[in-house]
């Protein structure tokens, strides 16, 4: 599995209303997509910047995924170019898939 964090700094420029309507507006266009397993949007507005995260299956639909009209794309909604890092993960805890539910009358 691969990951792929993209950053963006958006010091002088960052507006938390328009990340999370970047996030809302979004959410759906990654919802099924070959290959990803996972993605998540996050900020830190102490910080002023972006910093999103993806899990996919492989190497080959990342890297497809990050075309330089993506980037132009995501530039141009966050107003700063992202910074992007391709890391391999060695395992993945996901404690949702585990979590049982409460049994009826207990």
């Amino acid at each position: 599995m691969i990951g792929v964090i993209v950053t963006f700094d958006c010091a002088g420029n960052f507006d938390r209303e328009r990340v999370i309507k970047i996030a809302s507006d979004f959410h759906g266009m990654f919802e099924g997509m070959p290959g990803l397993r996972s993605k998540v949007f996050t900020f830190d507005e102490k910080q002023q910047r972006v910093a999103n995260f993806y899990v996919w299956e492989s190497r080959e639909p990342a890297e497809a995924f990050f075309t330089d009209e993506v980037r132009e794309l995501v530039t141009g909604l966050y107003g700063a170019e992202p910074t992007i890092e391709f890391v391999e993960i060695a395992e993945i805890v996901d404690n949702f898939a585990t979590q049982r539910l409460p049994q009826a009358g207990g």
